[in-house]
């Protein structure tokens, strides 16, 4: 078991089937690790509220899609009291989605369903892009539910040298820069308002667990190898030192987070 607590998914957790569920790209067993007082998933969150606070607090609509085991969903309902309907077409996932007021809903954002149509004000996109082979058809499909001049905040692993057996593993097609997210961007409609490296201090741990995953083959023991934290004091250590940077940053890191704006209809908002 990670040294992470493991919140319990509550035993009447409603999932709404709006599409049947479907295989993805991602390990279950990093469901099995990630959790809420992990410190990357902590520090993920800070990051977010650098970049986006005001965003949060001041949308109208919020949704996460790939929103798995529900930890953004939970971390914005504490911080905020804000709920975020959430989508993801693992069931596995959902079935142990710790948030609490939250939707948690089965869907394929393929299915474009009308009554979603531009209905989100803010949705979040947090290190699912990096699994999907077509990005411009999936982030096509995204904009689908967002509305004209909504925003989209996106976390997504960073440095294409940093690619190993970890991230294939975790179901990863690739890795970012800023130059790559800003392509796939107006491609999209979209465009980067504002965005940020961050785990710059992690950067030294990524680079060894490259090495020491070379030649490791099992699934699980890579995950849990790459990502577990293994014990309370490690835990610990890590959060100090991953926080040990200032946000934004454009240097390096090993993750990557950008907002993006839809065009409004009138076309591209002021600003950009």
């Amino acid at each position: 078991m990670s040294s992470a607590t493991q919140a319990s998914p509550s035993p009447q957790r409603k999932i709404e089937y709006l599409s049947r569920p479907t295989p993805v790209s991602m390990a279950d067993s990093w469901f099995d690790i990630a959790a809420l007082d992990h410190f990357w998933v902590r520090r993920r969150f800070q990051v977010l509220q650098k970049l986006s606070d005001n965003l949060i607090r001041t949308s109208g609509e919020l949704a996460e899609i790939g929103c798995g085991h529900g930890l953004l969903q939970k971390q914005v309902e504490d911080a905020y009291r804000r709920q975020v309907t959430g989508f993801d077409l693992n069931e596995y996932a959902l079935q142990h989605n710790v948030s609490r007021q939250s939707r948690v809903c089965c869907y394929d954002i393929f299915q474009k369903s009308e009554a979603l149509r531009g209905r989100f004000d803010l949705i979040f996109l947090f290190d699912v892009l990096e699994h999907i082979t077509d990005e411009d058809s999936f982030l096509e499909a995204l904009v689908f539910h967002l509305a004209p001049g909504g925003s989209l905040v996106m976390n997504v692993p960073a440095g294409q040298w940093a690619f190993s057996p970890y991230d294939e593993a975790a179901g990863h097609v690739r890795r970012y820069s800023i130059e790559m997210m800003r392509q796939v961007a107006v491609r999209s409609g979209l465009f980067v308002e504002s965005w940020s490296y961050w785990g710059l201090p992690l950067v030294p741990s990524l680079m060894l667990r490259t090495v020491w995953l070379i030649g490791q083959n099992d699934q699980r023991k890579i995950i849990r190898a790459g990502f577990d934290s293994r014990s309370p004091i490690i835990n610990s250590a890590m959060n100090a030192i991953s926080q040990m940077e200032m946000i934004p940053q454009r240097l390096m890191g090993t993750s990557l987070m950008a907002v993006l704006q839809r065009e409004s209809l009138g076309g591209l908002d002021a600003g950009r």
